[in-house]
């Protein structure tokens, strides 16, 4: 400012004072306005952001000065949180509160980091009325606020609840956030949350007159529906693979004429699994929390299931956009990815499972932004036999060429292929196995002799077979005589590579685990080859 001819450098006064080279804050003071000095207002408020996984602290600061009405927000918005300058103004003149006639300026720290959805819609109207005397401004250290406003001054819900609360919990704040995000908030051990259906409510609790209740109540974990096994008629090979896969987290891939039961079987792998441990839920709520459709905590401890049409893209599977957002892979964490028609997916796309299916993680970049997602999935495939189905049908309906059926099997690259623990055929069902009863064991059945093998598993080894290293698997799945003997006999005449030989042994592991044997007989070993179909060719 510029005040009969001499510049001066204003601050809010609470804050640094009001000092000039040459001259004591009084002397200042003397020269400015005293309807200036009272009227400019600050005020900090602490929220979150989402990159990734990870939701890193953003400060809010509000600023009242003189000058002609505006409102500006600054520190890399995007769309969503420019347009919270309408939502802001409606909420408090309809909340009833003063919208402040001034130059008001926003700004979202740290300016680097994008800032996107409507969760800085609360701290935006929080800082607004305390930088204008509404409310108190004593109180807002103490709190992180989130929160998308409605037109009424009622808060609606934000996406990557659980996430933020880790961090405010980290930084030993509470924090302020819509009711229907308490119950997923709540997941986090030991936060302090306090939910508000209204901007009225959070700030009668900043002032003092009517506080919010803490959320303590903890969520139920969900019963599993899954269809049983028992209704899958024959295919007790593929069962049995199943089985195997379920035990020890292996990947499957399924080859068969239409209407064999690959789906069918497929949809009932999360129904034999182990139950999630508290870890794993809380890994797979947070990855669905930052997603776009949030995370329901009606299916807290429930595996989750995909299965995305063959028409999706690469970004669709492994995440991807200018903020980057977890894919098919990363949503469904600890849980089962189908992919159904293997070789109608786009084989780009596929190429883009190599690397997760090896690491369990997935990293995401962009030009403006890096994000690493977490992709402990398991992979069921299924696929035809050649491009009408029905090769080895007994129907003889199939007419391809040998020719065609080699190119239809190209689709699926061989290091892929190679990567997929299990591999089996799913033959079509004989007349007399349809016409017949259900038969076979149920999936509570198969479920109980899964969980005694996982369990060895983590006793054993902390991880399941399936994530194994190699050094671990050196310690953990050597074969007795025999069954090393056999695996020398089967590298050469298959021609095994290093990966296939490792995924025999860990399946071979689970196998002996699901019979309760701390050594590999030679019996397990040649089971686990039988499920190698494409390396016997």
């Amino acid at each position: 400012m510029n005040y009969r001819g001499t510049s001066l450098y204003l601050y809010h006064p609470s804050s640094f004072g009001l000092t000039v080279a040459g001259f004591g804050e009084s002397d200042v003071k003397s020269l400015i306005p005293e309807n200036l000095l009272t009227t400019m207002s600050l005020a900090v408020l602490h929220s979150r952001a989402l990159a990734g996984m990870d939701a890193p602290p953003v400060t809010v600061e509000a600023h009242l000065a003189n000058g002609l009405p505006s409102f500006t927000i600054v520190g890399l918005p995007e769309a969503e949180v420019k347009e919270a300058k309408d939502r802001v103004r409606a909420a408090l003149q309809n909340a009833r509160f003063e919208f402040p006639a001034r130059r008001i300026t926003v700004n979202l720290a740290p300016a680097d980091l994008p800032k996107e959805s409507g969760r800085f819609d609360l701290p935006i109207a929080l800082g607004i009325l305390a930088a204008s005397g509404q409310i108190p401004a004593d109180k807002l250290g103490e709190y992180e606020f989130a929160g998308e406003l409605a037109l009424t001054g009622e808060l609606r819900p934000v996406r990557g609840a659980l996430a933020m609360t880790l961090g405010a919990s980290r930084d030993r704040r509470g924090f302020i956030l819509p009711q229907p995000n308490a119950a997923e908030a709540a997941l986090v051990e030991d936060a302090i949350v306090y939910p508000a259906r209204s901007l009225l409510q959070v700030c009668a609790h900043l002032a003092g007159r009517d506080s919010l209740a803490r959320h303590t109540d903890k969520p139920i974990a969900a019963v599993d529906a899954h269809p049983d096994m028992l209704d899958v008629k024959g295919q007790a090979h593929a069962k049995r693979a199943l089985e195997i896969a379920a035990a020890g987290g292996h990947s499957v891939i399924m080859v068969g004429p239409p209407g064999t039961g690959k789906t069918m079987l497929a949809s009932r792998l999360p129904g034999i699994l182990p139950p999630m441990t508290q870890a794993e839920a809380l890994a797979s709520a947070a990855i669905q929390s930052v997603g776009s459709a949030g995370f329901d905590v009606a299916h807290w401890k429930k595996r989750p299931y995909r299965a995305p049409h063959h028409t999706a893209s690469a970004v669709a599977l492994v995440g991807g956009g200018s903020n980057p957002r977890p894919g098919e892979i990363s949503m469904a964490m600890h849980g089962v990815l189908f992919l159904d028609e293997l070789p109608e997916f786009d084989r780009k796309v596929l190429e883009v499972l190599r690397e997760p299916l090896e690491s369990g993680r997935i990293s995401v970049s962009r030009a403006a932004r890096q994000a690493e997602f977490p992709a402990q999935f398991q992979l069921v495939a299924a696929m035809n036999p050649c491009p009408c189905g029905f090769l080895g049908h007994y129907s003889g309906r199939c007419h391809c060429t040998p020719d065609q059926v080699l190119r239809y099997r190209r689709k699926i690259s061989g290091p892929l292929l190679d990567r997929i623990d299990i591999q089996i055929e799913v033959p079509a069902v004989p007349q007399e196995d349809l016409t017949r009863g259900a038969e076979g064991e149920s999936s509570a059945t198969i479920r109980e002799r899964v969980m005694l093998a996982f369990e060895r598993q983590l006793e054993r080894q902390g991880k399941p077979n399936a994530r194994l290293a190699a050094r671990e698997i050196d310690r953990y799945c050597a074969p007795d005589e025999k069954g090393a003997t056999l695996l020398k006999q089967a590298i050469g005449k298959l021609g095994l590579s290093a990966r296939g030989y490792h995924r025999i042994l860990k399946v071979a592991r689970t196998i002996a685990d699901l019979v309760a044997m701390e050594t590999i007989k030679s019996a397990h070993v040649a089971e686990a080859i039988q499920y190698r179909r494409f390396d016997r060719g």
